[in-house]
């Protein structure tokens, strides 16, 4: 029987693939007689004049990457009250794990960086794409046991929270605090209302949810904190049965609309003609912090953190799994994407060099996550078939 395209959508294989797709069409264009013509296009303002006008760059990563964030913040709520983190003994592992995946990257660009005007660009190679991470588990992970996907999700749930906080933080600044008090209670609102979904004014509840979420969003944005903020407080004050419905019901329209979107516009980067001594150390810090400094990081910290307590739910992972593990970790993609537009938005040339970081830096770990699960995989199936059936 042939998946519905929903189905497709939903699926952990698709969005890998698909953001693999985009950001390639995006370099691509960039450096292509079109890429004039398209990067006009992304500067070009629309909306209502001296009133709320953005450019078309400004809606995708301010306004479309607010339904990713909305989607990811339901997922993180959900896994903090009844999934994976709901506990300190479950989620103490894994957040060992995601602290080494933070620090020792940040350290390794760091010293790349130090004393170069691309210092700033440090919070970049700390994210994990929990859906390519997830996409490329889907592809060449069969056999392996779910102790290493629900230790991946747990990390990589761990890590977006970090990265919501180096937006919130670091790229945030004359806040306008009336705007952000508004946006405040809106979300109070917003939360109270979708309790009352279920009931039967469930279409004007509805419909009054989305008209307070755009609001917000606008409020938020206006305020001078990150828009995508909006998305994740709403995410995380929303009931938890109507917020799995969302998200169940966004999910699709994100996956194939949203991220392609996004990858392809943050990829439109053209290829600067210099020699690699010439590069920025921004991108070099990326292209080393992403994949060497994720997968040190997450393995020798999750290696010590399996020596920390009792752990909860499945057997502890071995040396080899936390491996794999961290080369998935270095596959930064999407929210390493934002953190470069963000890090880099007064300086275009050090913003495109670190955008080719993180572009080089997610293939070069994908490649190694490739490698490496496969190996694991086989290593599992193997020593399945050699395990007797027990009656």
């Amino acid at each position: 029987m042939s998946q519905s395209p929903l189905s497709l959508f939903r699926s952990e294989r698709f969005p890998a693939i698909v953001l693999l797709v985009a950001a390639a069409a995006g370099l691509a264009v960039a450096n292509s007689p079109a890429g004039t013509a398209v990067d006009e296009f992304m500067h070009l303002y629309v909306g209502i004049p001296e009133f709320f006008e953005l450019s078309v760059s400004h809606w995708i990563k301010d306004g479309l990457l607010a339904l990713f964030f909305f989607v990811v913040a339901v997922e993180l709520q959900f896994e903090l009250t009844s999934g994976q983190l709901n506990s300190a003994k479950k989620a103490l592992q894994p957040a060992i794990a995601a602290a080494g995946g933070v620090i020792v990257p940040i350290i390794f660009y760091l010293v790349v960086a130090h004393g170069s005007d691309a210092v700033n660009g440090w919070p970049i190679p700390t994210a994990t794409d929990i859906a390519f991470a997830l996409g490329v588990l889907a592809v060449f992970g069969k056999g392996l046991p779910s102790a290493l996907r629900v230790f991946l999700l747990a990390l990589a749930i761990l890590d977006d929270i970090v990265g919501i906080v180096f937006i919130a933080v670091l790229f945030t600044s004359d806040v306008n605090y009336g705007m952000l008090l508004g946006a405040a209670g809106l979300v109070v609102l917003f939360g109270i209302l979708s309790r009352r979904v279920d009931t039967r004014a469930r279409i004007p509840i509805t419909i009054a949810l989305i008209v307070i979420g755009v609001v917000t969003w606008a409020l938020v944005y206006k305020s001078g904190v990150h828009a995508t903020i909006a998305g994740v407080a709403l995410g995380l004050a929303m009931s938890q049965q109507p917020a799995l419905h969302a998200r169940h019901v966004l999910e699709p329209w994100v996956n194939a609309i949203v991220l392609p979107v996004f990858a392809f516009s943050a990829a439109l980067v053209v290829i600067p003609e210099v020699s690699p001594s010439e590069l920025s150390p921004a991108f070099w810090g990326v292209l080393v912090a992403l994949p060497v400094g994720k997968i040190v990081g997450i393995t020798i910290f999750g290696w010590v953190s399996l020596r920390v307590g009792h752990r909860e739910g499945p057997p502890a992972l071995t040396f080899t799994d936390l491996l794999a593990a961290g080369s998935l970790g270095g596959i930064g993609f999407t929210v390493s994407l934002l953190l470069s537009e963000l890090a880099f938005a007064d300086n275009v040339e050090i913003r495109d060099q670190a955008t080719l970081g993180v572009l080089g830096g997610s293939m070069i770990s994908l490649v190694f996550a490739g490698v490496l699960v496969s190996w694991r995989a086989w290593h599992y199936r193997r020593l399945e078939k050699t395990i007797p059936a027990t009656t």
